[in-house]
């Protein structure tokens, strides 16, 4: 038995989460360092006929082949370490598959730096196009990428001869931009392989995309904000259940909790106009055609306010007509 084998099994999920070559999805030979098959001419493309597109990237060892994978097993025609000034081709070969081929998934990732600077020249060219494109981008805490790469002993791809935070540091800055673009920014710090493929079932199983899905997310602040949080919630205005004994050792999942939070002045009133507030920011959401937000609820250990806060508001939301998922991120922790 390896020392890697003897590792509990959530850890070695974590470890695997991208790192791994027989982990990533079979595709046609490789052309050019890529996973695709030769390109035709670029010929015009039928707008009836133009696939689905997403793009995969993120920090190296944050789940990348994990998610692709996902995909796949949805039906998704996967091509892994594309060129980004390969992908409108991609489309156009897609498009001419009449049909079969009617949803592209592409990882772009540094193991192609040298044509990543492409990337937003193909962008503009599909957007052009009127191909429907979104940007997955995995992120992942330094401590968790160090613990991965070491636990598989395998060097980050830019650290050179430097350390694996060297490269980690150089890969975010290269990646800045992107992550900004991102339609849907998933942080697999604390994820192991099977709750990130049910993250990326909840987005891209069903049949039908909902106009707007949200993730309603509590949160200590004492172990620090959500990376991927679009908006967040400071909850810390209100009294803490925690300095009263008999709630104290509940969470915010309990109705007297939750009943002595929203009993508080300004409780109710908070929530009635942050629900007012968010229609507005999900009208316009959809208008600029965000399919995703994360809403992160905080408290100061992530146990009592904000967990209350975070049912409330999901319900509000699902009675609105928003797919809404709850995750208590730091319940527990203490």
């Amino acid at each position: 038995m390896t020392e890697q084998d003897k590792q509990p099994t959530a850890e070695r999920d974590r470890a695997h989460l991208d790192l791994g070559d027989d982990r990533t999805p079979q595709q046609p030979p490789q052309e050019n360092g890529a996973q695709v098959s030769t390109p035709g001419d670029t010929a015009a493309v039928p707008e009836a006929t133009i696939p689905e597109l997403v793009i995969i990237s993120g920090m190296s060892g944050a789940g990348r082949s994990t998610a692709a994978k996902c995909l796949e097993d949805l039906g998704w025609f996967v091509v892994d370490n594309l060129p980004p000034a390969l992908i409108p081709t991609m489309v156009e070969l897609g498009a001419r598959s009449q049909g079969n081929v009617a949803r592209i998934a592409v990882v772009v990732d540094v193991r192609g730096r040298r044509f990543f600077d492409n990337l937003r020249e193909s962008l503009a060219d599909l957007d052009s196009r009127g191909v429907t494109r979104r940007i997955v981008f995995l992120e992942s805490s330094d401590e968790a990428l160090v613990r991965r790469f070491e636990s598989v002993r395998r060097p980050h791809p830019l650290q050179g001869d430097g350390r694996i935070v060297d490269g980690i540091a150089a890969e975010r800055e290269l990646l800045r931009e992107l992550r900004g673009d991102a339609d849907l920014v998933i942080d697999t710090s604390s994820l192991n392989v099977h709750e990130l493929r049910a993250k990326m079932d909840a987005q891209f199983a069903g049949e039908e995309e909902p106009e707007l899905r949200a993730t309603v997310m509590s949160f200590g602040f004492k172990y620090g904000l959500p990376v991927d949080a679009d908006l967040v919630v400071d909850m810390r205005f209100l009294p803490n259940p925690h300095w009263v004994p008999e709630l104290r050792p509940y969470t915010g999942l309990n109705e007297e909790v939750s009943a002595y939070v929203f009993n508080q002045p300004g409780a109710k009133e908070f929530l009635d106009r942050y629900t007012e507030l968010l229609q507005l920011i999900a009208a316009g959401y959809r208008r600029e055609g965000k399919r995703y937000v994360t809403i992160a609820v905080g408290c100061t250990g992530g146990k009592h306010r904000s967990v209350a806060t975070s049912e409330k508001l999901a319900a509000r939301l699902a009675a609105q007509g928003v797919e809404t998922v709850v995750v208590h991120r730091d319940m527990g922790r203490e």
